[in-house]
């Protein structure tokens, strides 16, 4: 049993990939650090998703820049924390001239550094079945794990190389300057850093109603071995509207047109086409997006359909057998992420973008480094 009354560095509330990547942070650099979650195993958004590491396509700036740190970090840890790295890049596939446009003009910019432009019979090697596409931008900075089995490794190896200490099945219910107060007793800390996902009520609900968070759901499907492989995650026209790295662009404007005449029930329900291969031969496909302040349980079937509609459009091939069939949430604002500073010592971190597994690496430096240098003009 742990004294409660021992005195860390840092303390972490809650062990998905974003309270995960702020404890490897800290651990960097020395510190004491303690993480608690309320579950006693990963169970939320980190573990629901495709393990995919999008560097391509993220929003222009600083969370390209965070997402480009992250890829990096997950490169540097995932052999030591005994994560396999069972894909590496991307394929972004156009079905149409206007998405053809969209990743023309991406191909200009400079965070098209590492992609490259393939005509349909120059993909064999990324694309072993092909619809009726027109050419894919093709990747070489993006990476996938498998999300069930990272999380789970990934705190493994932080306790057993970095000595952060985990506390399990313990609830958080009050946060002050250098203390914590939860089910097991009172932790304390110099620093707290505050990562719920999206629990939006337990702990600073106000910051939460004033950026205008809610929940997202999402449905997912795991299908059958088809037979190939796929050395890259594969995307596609839907795609390029979500992500705002395409989004952003001029030409996206004419694809969001055709594709709200063409495929009105895909936007309806938040459809777009990421399929990545596990290390079985298995297919994980998704996904939809859904929004409320409580997202109802149940997957719906005819969303399930459209998400493998477009599988169908892309591979020119009925899809494999579903084999499994999940429902995950996560946080969600018109903004990456939500960074507050509620009180001296604590900061609030969220990513409310889906994005935690591309970006959490390279924010939790951010935040941590700016609680270290606070830390340090403190006790100058």
């Amino acid at each position: 049993m742990m004294n409660l009354e021992q005195h860390f560095d840092l303390a972490v509330v809650g062990a998905g990939i974003v309270g995960l990547a702020h404890a490897l942070a800290a651990a960097r650099l020395g510190k004491r650090v303690v993480v608690i979650d309320r579950d006693a195993q990963a169970n939320g958004a980190s573990v629901r998703n495709f393990g995919f590491v999008t560097v391509t396509g993220q929003a222009s700036g600083e969370v390209w820049r965070r997402a480009r740190r992250s890829a990096q970090i997950w490169n540097e840890v995932a052999g030591p924390a005994g994560i396999d790295v069972l894909q590496r890049g991307l394929t972004m596939v156009a079905r149409r001239p206007e998405a053809k446009a969209v990743l023309e003009s991406f191909l200009a910019t400079e965070m098209a550094e590492g992609c490259a432009w393939r005509e349909p019979g120059d993909l064999a090697d990324q694309l072993p079945r092909q619809g009726d596409i027109l050419g894919a931008l093709v990747s070489k900075v993006d990476l996938r794990v498998e999300s069930r089995t990272a999380i789970p490794r990934l705190a493994g190896w932080l306790a057993d190389a970095h000595g952060v200490v985990f506390l399990r099945g313990v609830a958080v219910h009050g946060v002050e300057t250098g203390r914590l107060e939860t089910s097991a007793g009172v932790v304390r800390a110099e620093a707290i850093v505050v990562c719920p996902g999206d629990d939006l009520i337990t702990l600073f609900p106000e910051s939460f109603a004033r950026a205008q968070v809610t929940r997202c759901k999402l449905q997912m499907l795991r299908l059958a071995d088809p037979g190939w492989r796929l050395p890259a995650p594969v995307m596609s026209d839907l795609g390029l509207v979500r992500y705002q790295g395409y989004a952003d662009l001029p030409q996206a404007v004419p694809l969001l047109s055709r594709l709200r005449a063409e495929q009105a029930q895909h936007l309806e329900h938040g459809v777009h086409l990421i399929v990545a291969q596990s290390a079985d031969g298995s297919l994980v496909v998704g996904d939809s997006h859904h929004y409320a302040a409580t997202p109802d349980p149940f997957a719906r079937d005819d969303v399930d359909g459209l998400i493998l509609d477009e599988f169908a459009q892309v591979f020119g091939q009925a899809p494999p057998p579903v084999v499994e069939r999940w429902v995950g949430t996560y946080a969600s604002a018109a903004r990456h992420s939500l960074v507050e500073a509620p009180m001296a010592g604590v900061r609030l971190v969220t990513v409310t973008s889906g994005t935690g597994a591309s970006t959490a690496f390279g924010l939790a430096e951010d935040v941590i480094a700016d609680l270290h240098d606070l830390s340090q003009r403190a006790t100058a």
